[in-house]
């Protein structure tokens, strides 16, 4: 195995979606490809990042409805590295993010917690001092 490709999130909504990643995260939309019935295969990654990407899955059962917001009971689903805390920190502030708490050092670095609309936790996080 060489890579992690994708990792799923299951939203409400793929345009909803996709206009929070790309709009307010600064997310790329890599792929946005109808497949039939309503359902569509939706990638979004970071902009010029040729590894992992973000599949944007649309709830179809009740079940997936159901865990849309707590993919990972209540934890930090994604963790989201910067290089520069502060500049994207107050780039998502202004872009609309509430974050759940001011940004603390930890042993580790930077971090600040945030929930994307549908309740997913995230770290932004910068990593060393």
């Amino acid at each position: 195995m060489a890579r992690l490709g994708l990792v799923t999130l299951v939203v409400d909504d793929y345009d909803t979606a996709v206009a929070y990643y790309t709009r307010v995260l600064g997310f790329e939309l890599r792929e946005d490809t109808p497949l039939g019935g309503g359902k569509r295969w939706v990638v979004v990654a970071l902009p010029g990042s040729r590894e992992a990407g973000v599949l944007l899955a649309r709830a179809a059962t009740p079940e997936q409805r159901a865990r849309v917001g707590d993919q990972t009971g209540g934890r930090v689903a994604l963790f989201l590295d910067t290089d520069d805390f502060w500049r994207d920190y107050h780039r998502m502030l202004a872009a609309g993010v509430v974050f759940e708490g001011p940004p603390r050092h930890e042993s580790y670095g930077s971090v600040a917690v945030f929930r994307d609309p549908y309740g997913n936790r995230w770290d932004l996080r910068r990593l060393g001092t």
